[in-house]
């Protein structure tokens, strides 16, 4: 992938799924501030995101008022995107409201998959849909509360982010088909290793 840092994204958060809502707040904001850009573009500024933005502490976010927004204009650590950061304010406010009606944000979000994680079985990167049914949804229903920049390409993007969607190709070793495979000869040897142990202690 030729960055260290995004291939620890991909090896290390990528398509685990997130249930926490503070973490998706996080990934639905940088998503958004990603429109237009690469997602490496945010990845580098990602520590800079969570001190300008409190966390991603929804209720403080929700708060902040033209002076903020003003101060978030003039950081050169974040994408200064008049838009983007109006819609980071917005969608704090909607995501509250969602907070408010459904428990969680995130018994809101997995809805879209039925509260569990779509497996795909991509042969290559080409194959991996930009948007699917799912993301259109998300997007419509989304938009309907009054998130901004969640349209169905942002939105697939996001599901893939926080394991909603499981996009890693076949021959992946993130694959959960290799993880099982890994697993289950991890759990042969240590097996192995408790029998060998066993059998010596007897022969002592």
């Amino acid at each position: 992938m030729g960055n260290q840092l995004y291939q620890d994204y991909h090896d290390h958060e990528w398509g685990i799924p997130v249930q926490d809502d503070r973490l998706l707040f996080e990934f639905l904001i940088l998503e958004g501030a990603q429109a237009g850009l690469s997602w490496l573009t945010v990845l580098q500024r990602r520590e800079s995101y969570r001190a300008s933005f409190d966390n991603f502490d929804a209720e403080k976010v929700a708060c902040y008022g033209t002076r903020k927004k003003t101060q978030l204009l003039a950081n050169p650590g974040i994408i200064r995107n008049r838009l983007k950061i109006e819609a980071a304010v917005a969608n704090a406010q909607a995501f509250l409201a969602v907070q408010k009606e459904f428990g969680s944000f995130s018994d809101y979000l997995w809805q879209f998959v039925n509260h569990a994680p779509l497996v795909n079985r991509w042969a290559n990167l080409r194959q991996v849909p930009a948007e699917t049914a799912e993301s259109k949804a998300m997007s419509r229903d989304l938009k309907k509360r009054g998130f901004r920049f969640v349209g169905p390409t942002i939105c697939y993007a996001f599901m893939q982010a926080v394991g909603m969607v499981n996009d890693h190709v076949l021959e992946c070793f993130r694959h959960p088909e290799n993880l099982a495979a890994d697993n289950a000869k991890s759990q042969a040897r240590r097996q192995d290793t408790h029998s060998t142990r066993s059998r010596l202690r007897k022969t002592r």
